[in-house]
């Protein structure tokens, strides 16, 4: 079949801007709870995009680790391309898609570093073969083989067998703070309900927007 003619029709549900809460961060926290409940796949997995200093984008999948007033966080090699991104260009957005549930999430906003205390805390609730992992990867760099990759984590395993692994100086997590939160539900038609969150001050106005 041709690409151009795979297509699904959408209509489980509406969204109207009189139902949804007032706060998006409770908003978002209601789908994410309810496609958690549902035992969807990775429910917290997101598209994170940034940018350069001069502009050229790039894309990839990572996964939310926390989500409060204050905004998303998400946990990486901070020399990374994605870490190297931020560094030149502090603003990313996010996407979060449920097809299931035919909807989207969209977050957009400046980035910062989380607490010292808060990267070492979510490192050392990860499994420990995460934990190595982060020390073992060159994220983003160039590798000859995968060889050398698993023949250093082996290295880090011994070395790491009989103590407490601790937090890696490059590795640590990152919050999104939205000033933009838009709520996507498919509809009949390709007429797809928007509602859009934008930040004035320190209030949120919620917009519909035409599909």
């Amino acid at each position: 079949m041709s690409i151009s003619k795979l297509r699904v029709e959408y209509g489980l549900t509406s969204l109207d801007e009189f139902e949804v809460a007032a706060d998006p961060i409770d908003q978002f926290r209601q789908w994410l709870d309810f496609a958690i409940s549902l035992d969807l796949p990775e429910p917290n997995a997101m598209t994170l995009a940034t940018s350069t200093a001069d502009g050229r984008p790039s894309a990839r999948v990572v996964l939310l680790k926390g989500v409060d007033a204050r905004g998303f966080m998400f946990a990486t090699n901070r020399r990374s391309r994605k870490g190297r991104d931020l560094a030149e260009n502090a603003f990313a957005s996010l996407v979060f898609f449920y097809p299931t549930l035919e909807r989207q999430v969209r977050v957009e906003g400046r980035v910062e570093l989380t607490s010292d205390e808060e990267s070492d805390a979510y490192f050392q609730s990860r499994p420990v073969g995460a934990k190595i992992g982060a020390w073992a990867s060159h994220q983003s760099e160039v590798v000859a083989d995968r060889s050398i990759l698993e023949d250093r984590y082996r290295e880090l395993e011994s070395q790491f067998s009989d103590r407490e692994i601790p937090r890696p100086p490059h590795w640590g997590g990152y919050r999104v703070v939205p000033d933009v939160i838009e709520f996507w539900q498919g509809r009949a038609n390709r007429l797809h309900d928007r509602l859009r969150y934008r930040k004035v001050e320190d209030r949120w106005i919620i917009e519909r927007l035409e599909p």
